[in-house]
């Protein structure tokens, strides 16, 4: 079965021998919108692979606020989890379900093993701490360079695209919470972007344009 979804999600990727590998150690977990997946501090014993939904990762800042770093989806990686793996150190991130979804559990006892013996681990892995590294300076451009009006606008678009539509199912405290600011900011400037029929506000829902 796990072998099954892999191939399905990482078409002709992997070598036979690790599908069948991932296939004797892997562990299968189905998630709901919300499920706190890896906590800040919390010691990691696996790595996941997205199979479906979507997942937000979080860093919590020194006043114990928090600020979204990225998004992963089907078919990605954490880097931040993947580093805590090879390093066998704590989660320095929060992992929460953005939507439903199931991902594959990999013990990190197998990753440096897989790294010297699979080339296709090896890529699949590299390639994956890359994509995340460049999402994350893009979140640091995002935060240096843009003012919260437009980190605000990419948020929006960001989480519309993720759920695959225009309405966002969100109340302006969880979004001041995520780009960590308060909940006036993030509500004077969505009322402002509804004056630009950039969206439309209504009760815990907004809908792009």
């Amino acid at each position: 079965m796990i072998k099954e979804k892999i191939i399905s999600t990482y078409p002709s990727i992997f070598d036979e021998e690790l599908l069948d590998e991932i296939e004797d150690l892997g562990r299968l977990i189905d998630f709901k919108a919300n499920d706190l997946l890896i906590d800040l501090n919390q010691t990691i014993t696996g790595m996941p692979i997205l199979l479906s939904g979507a997942l937000k990762i979080m860093r919590e800042d020194y006043d114990e606020g928090e600020l979204l770093l990225y998004f992963l989806e089907k078919g990605d990686t954490c880097a931040m989890t993947m580093a805590c793996c090879l390093g066998d150190k704590q989660s320095k991130i929060r992992a929460v379900a953005e939507t439903d979804g199931q991902l594959i559990m990999i013990p990190i006892r197998k990753m440096d093993e897989w790294l010297a013996k699979y080339p296709s681990w090896r890529r699949f892995i590299f390639d994956s701490y890359t994509n995340r590294m460049e999402e994350m300076l893009s979140a640091i451009d995002n935060l240096a360079f843009n003012d919260m009006n437009q980190r605000l606008k990419k948020y929006l678009l960001d989480v519309a695209s993720i759920n695959k539509g225009k309405v966002i199912n969100k109340t302006h405290q969880e979004i001041a919470y995520e780009l960590n600011t308060s909940r006036v900011v993030i509500s004077r400037l969505l009322k402002a972007l509804e004056k630009e029929n950039f969206l439309h506000l209504n009760r815990n829902v907004i809908t792009i344009q």
